[in-house]
């Protein structure tokens, strides 16, 4: 029984970049599940908003008077 000399591990150099390219999958897989939960909040809270409308002088208008002006 003798051993092979010749036998060299086949994939080293894409294993050693495989293994320094994961931190940075993991920082943007987190990157973009921030910007999808950042999204997400922003559209529920326009989504609950009461925006009124507001005239020259900052007074809320209303919707007779503001048909009126027309």
């Amino acid at each position: 029984m003798t051993a092979r000399t010749d036998s060299k591990p086949t994939h080293s150099i894409e294993d050693k970049s495989r293994k320094q390219g994961s931190p940075l999958l993991y920082l943007l897989g987190f990157v973009f599940v921030l910007f999808i939960g950042i999204l997400i909040f922003c559209y529920l809270v326009t989504k609950r908003a009461n925006p009124v409308m507001l005239d020259a002088q900052g007074h809320p208008v209303t919707q007779s008077a503001e048909s009126s002006h027309h």
